[in-house]
């Protein structure tokens, strides 16, 4: 393993050769479960994560070297809310070394100078969440006045920030029990940004309660008949063409463990971030090749079928064949030159 920042193409072909030798693509590791904002539909933000107990900048470096063993993968940073980490930009060059990484964040906490030094340490794709096209909306479900303004600003300096032009600025909207309708102007309001969109439906598994979740059996029609409309609306059909499924009964077949896992704040390795209590081993204690074997230990007998999350579902879109020559565009090809110097 060599200890040079591995270059584009390499990362590329390096992911490749993961995908044909069934290691994991993808990796959420959740810098911090600190949140600044209290959403209806999360209780992440009640799980009183203490700053002092995460690792510093240093310690992601050598985590995202071990991980590279099995190949580089795409790296989701999330939480909580990601930019209360102070060290975020180093974090996401240290991963950025070997790895494809992604930022999802409230955008509360984004400034212009902040949004340049996240898009200069090699962050390959920003994702800002917004569920709805209303601000009052948007604002009562995360509990925090003025979180739509923030979003949509932070979108726009993000959009602002990039360097290269495949580095990828997303909306995301959690599909909840009153916003389908927001789905087709948050797309077209996106668009006007310059930016993708994205959409996922709500799991009960981060609240134990139901109550949010939109459940008409005609989810899918609705959001496949919107994709074929729209250029910038980014999630993969075969991902959306199961939203009824898993709406009704769940979906089968889930591949946590084997082509995905998650790595809480501390370095605790586990199928997936809702199997956190449940870790196989420590990225920084442990070695790779047996955390490995372990997720897959872990993942045998695996029936859940509780989410329909981005992380899980777009990841196994990849191992369809249309689907994976759909995804792959927007993933992994550059588009342009340098945007800024």
């Amino acid at each position: 393993m060599k200890d040079a920042m591995i270059n584009s193409v390499e990362k590329k072909w390096r992911l490749f050769r993961a995908w044909t030798s069934r290691h994991p693509l993808w990796c959420a590791w959740q810098v911090t479960y600190r949140c600044n904002f209290r959403c209806r539909f999360c209780n992440y933000w009640a799980l009183n994560a203490d700053a002092a107990t995460e690792p510093p900048a240093s310690a992601y470096a050598e985590g995202a070297r071990k991980l590279a063993q099995m190949g580089s993968m795409l790296v989701s940073l999330a939480g909580g809310e990601p930019l209360l980490r102070t060290d975020i930009p180093e974090i996401v060059e240290a991963i950025g070394r070997y790895h494809f990484p992604f930022l999802t964040t409230n955008g509360w906490l984004l400034t212009p100078e902040l949004a340049d030094d996240l898009m200069r340490a090699g962050l390959w794709g920003a994702s800002v969440s917004i569920d709805y096209a209303t601000e009052a909306r948007h604002d009562e479900r995360r509990g925090m006045v003025g979180a739509w303004e923030h979003a949509w600003r932070a979108v726009e300096m993000f959009k602002a920030a990039r360097v290269h032009e495949w580095q990828r600025v997303n909306v995301i909207a959690v599909l909840m029990d009153d916003n389908i309708d927001q789905i087709e102007p948050l797309i077209q309001m996106a668009a006007e940004r310059g930016a993708y969109f994205m959409v996922q439906p709500y799991g009960q598994e981060k609240t134990g309660s139901a109550a949010y979740f939109h459940n008409d059996g005609a989810v899918s029609p609705r959001l496949l008949d919107l994709r074929s409309r729209y250029s910038n609306f980014l999630s993969n059909p075969h991902y959306l063409g199961k939203f009824d499924t898993f709406l009704a009964e769940g979906v089968p077949g889930c591949r946590a463990g084997r082509a995905f896992f998650n790595i809480d704040e501390n370095g605790d390795v586990a199928i997936c971030v809702e199997r956190r209590d449940r870790p196989v081993g420590n990225l920084y204690r442990d070695d790779i090749r047996h955390i490995e074997r372990r997720l897959r230990t872990a993942a045998r007998g695996n029936n859940c079928r509780d989410c329909w999350y981005n992380c899980r579902g777009e990841v196994e879109c990849l191992y369809s064949p249309v689907s994976l020559a759909r995804s792959l565009p927007t993933l992994f090809l550059d588009h342009g030159k340098p945007k800024k110097t």
